[in-house]
């Protein structure tokens, strides 16, 4: 095929994917906004008073789909209300925007479950040993710089807030859809994960880099081409894992010791990328 038919191909590919999908996603973002509103306070409250097992807790309350869950515990953070491995437990174990593309997509339950358990097991893990090193110390005199998750626009109404995510995330999975099938299309499905596993590594430090981009782009991008067979599943969870959806990018605006932020956004990288590549070594698939 020449160009423009590959062009035309995608196009419609795409739009018929995003189509098939859309209405699955409404229904997950409404049910996710429900559970935000019913249980977030409670959620935080629980963080807040959660003292050294706080990166269990962490670890655990990051697999239950919230909005901004993350971007709030930076806040918790930088006001000294949690401590960095609580934190840390937060942002590996949140999942962003690959639940809900994972459900639309047909990936099997046990496999998703799977995939969790795992993200919140090395958040867990990563949390408590972090702790360990860095002692952990919390101050409440900087309760007033707690961040409201603005970006959500729940102060509107739970449907209006469904809606608000429901419309971004179909114009990023579009957008990236035909990204991906174009691209499949021009240089072959071969090629582009060769490009991820032909070399070790490799993959896992391009996923966890797409992974830091304080956007829920990346989690969508990383899980598409996962479910399309394109990439490992370690080089999967390296990019799952450091995404935190816009969680630095709150810590970074919240936290006035921007140092220590980049250092947190560091390590964060690290464990992505180590833990992508111990599990494609061993050969762990979901």
């Amino acid at each position: 095929m020449n160009f423009w038919e590959v062009l035309l191909d995608a196009l419609i590919d795409s739009a018929l994917d995003t189509l098939k999908v859309a209405p699955f996603l409404l229904v997950i973002y409404i049910l996710m906004e429900l559970i935000e509103h019913k249980a977030g306070d409670k959620t935080k409250d629980l963080l807040t008073r959660s003292g050294r097992v706080g990166p269990v807790i962490g670890g655990l309350l990051g697999c239950v789909p919230q909005c901004g869950f993350s971007a709030a515990c930076s806040g918790l953070y930088a006001g000294g209300v949690i401590t960095v491995g609580t934190l840390f437990a937060v942002f590996l174990s949140t999942s962003d925007e690959m639940l809900p593309i994972m459900i639309s997509g047909g990936v099997p339950a046990l496999t998703i479950l799977k995939i969790i358990g795992t993200k919140a097991l090395i958040g867990i893990a990563a949390g408590v040993i972090i702790d360990l090193i860095v002692r952990p110390k919390t101050d409440l005199s900087h309760i007033h710089d707690l961040c409201e998750h603005d970006h959500c626009h729940c102060e509107h109404g739970i449907f209006h807030s469904a809606l608000h995510h429901f419309v971004e995330i179909i114009i990023y999975i579009f957008v990236f859809s035909f990204a991906v099938d174009l691209a499949v299309g021009l240089i072959g499905k071969e090629t582009i994960s060769t490009l991820f596993i032909s070399v070790p590594v490799v993959g896992s430090l391009i996923s966890a880099a797409v992974g830091l981009i304080p956007n829920c782009a990346a989690s969508v991008v990383i899980t598409d081409l996962y479910i399309n067979g394109i990439i490992t599943p370690g080089v999967m969870m390296s990019g799952l894992l450091v995404g935190a959806g816009i969680g630095l990018f709150v810590l970074f605006r919240s936290n006035k010791n921007k140092k220590q932020v980049l250092a947190i956004a560091g390590v964060l990288y690290a464990i992505g990328v180590l833990s992508g590549v111990i599990i494609d070594t061993i050969g762990i698939t979901f």
